[in-house]
């Protein structure tokens, strides 16, 4: 016997039950997308905040953690040296080609270093020189590497290696209190000449939980859970119904074929 769900009027109420979920569920994502958007006040410009760097002796001292808040486009200024000499490579992928982080102390007082990355090489062969004498740099400061982000190189470099840039790492190969960061130069400074400059540090995206969408998004997951209950307790109902029907007529039947005299016909 055909399901008493197979309807044309219970296709119809199947379909319009889907139609409602699908409203329902588009509804909650859309309304809980927007309760969680990023703030557009807090969103900044990585290039357009060097303009407002702020002096790297502000934030710390060296071996400290530098700022509670500190974030991947902090603008920072420093002032001081560049030590060729302990010039060092750091292998990394840059947009899925390998190559070197090239990264270099900065001395900034007596025995005191703020590592600098001053870009990318390809081969890590035939490094320019970097800047003589004292000089002011500006760059997005950046927490350590927690972990090696490139690759193991196969080849000698003319310069020695580390696997990622940090001051547990980089401490080991100078003899300088490090701070705890690492600065990421821009291309305007005369430091990346002759090398591909990093790009820029992707910009924070807080966000601040808007309560009227959040509430719009329960509502709507709400109305959506409400439908499919009803459906369902529609569904069983039905299924109930003929079976009582079903059942009904079975006895009916049975009740007619009782009656009937015994030897009747013959």
């Amino acid at each position: 016997m055909r399901s008493p769900l197979f309807t044309p009027r219970w296709i119809g109420l199947h379909l319009v039950a889907v139609l409602v979920a699908v409203v329902c569920v588009a509804g909650t994502y859309w309304q809980g997308t927007t309760a969680f958007e990023p703030d557009r006040d807090v969103i900044t410009n990585p290039v357009e905040d060097l303009a407002d760097a702020v002096s790297i002796t502000d934030l710390g001292e060296p071996g400290e953690f530098l700022h509670p808040n500190l974030t991947t486009n902090t603008a920072v200024e420093a002032s001081g040296h560049f030590d060729a000499e302990s010039q060092l490579l750091v292998p990394q992928r840059m947009d899925g080609d390998e190559g070197y982080a090239v990264v270099i102390p900065l001395v900034t007082g007596e025995g005191v270093a703020l590592p600098v990355n001053r870009g990318w090489s390809e081969d890590g062969t035939d490094l320019p020189a970097p800047p003589e004498g004292e000089v002011t740099v500006t760059g997005w400061l950046q927490p350590p590497q927690e972990h090696a982000e490139g690759f193991v190189p196969m080849g000698r470099p003319e310069v020695g290696t580390v696997e990622r840039i940090a001051p547990s790492v980089l401490v080991g190969e100078w003899d300088y209190r490090i701070y705890a960061a690492y600065v990421t130069l821009p291309e305007r400074e005369p430091a990346v000449d002759g090398l591909t400059p990093v790009p820029p540090p992707e910009p924070p995206t807080e966000f601040t939980i808007n309560w009227r969408s959040l509430s719009y998004a329960v509502q709507w997951a709400m109305f959506g859970v409400s439908a499919v209950v009803f459906w369902i307790i529609l569904m069983r109902r039905e299924l109930a119904e003929a079976r009582t029907r079903n059942t009904g007529r079975a006895s009916a039947e049975n009740g007619e074929d009782s009656d009937q005299p015994v030897g009747a016909g013959s």
